[in-house]
């Protein structure tokens, strides 16, 4: 086998296991009732990360998605409850996302059913192979470069 067959071979398997992943995810959403897409739970953990609540285009630039993604995004987790908007005390045009109760559960049951979802895909694999698995991961991740626009 060729190096270039190899690395075709580790795509496919990369893709098929992130495939499963999303498969395991769903189901432990869907078992725990939790209605969300993988975009707006993608907001939702970046929005966390804020000290101070975002507005819609630093939320859209951390995203790396236009603006008008991020207001439809938006709209619908606040129709749900989990983001509010609140003006911006520094500009009167912008609007700031600010997370509430609602979107702070819904975080914490979306890192359980991630978890459960991780336990899930990694249950063959021992200890140390967890490990090992994790430090490659690092390492693929850590030197990935940054996404093109």
């Amino acid at each position: 086998m060729t190096a270039s067959d190899a690395d075709g071979l580790l795509a496919e398997r990369l893709l098929r296991l992130s495939r499963r992943l999303h498969r395991s995810l769903q189901r432990q959403l869907h078992s725990a009732d939790i209605a969300i897409t993988p975009a707006q739970s993608r907001l939702l953990r970046v929005l966390a990360q804020y000290e101070a609540p975002p507005r819609m285009a630093d939320l859209a630039a951390r995203l790396e998605v236009v603006p008008r993604a991020v207001t439809s995004l938006v709209d619908a987790l606040e129709a749900d409850g989990r983001v509010r908007r609140a003006p911006d005390p520094d500009s009167r045009r912008a609007i700031r996302i600010e997370l509430t109760d609602a979107g702070r559960a819904a975080l914490r049951a979306l890192r359980t059913a991630r978890r459960a979802a991780a336990e899930d895909i990694l249950a063959p694999l021992a200890p140390e192979q967890r490990e090992m698995f994790g430090e490659l991961l690092s390492a693929l991740v850590d030197e990935a470069p940054p996404p093109h626009c």
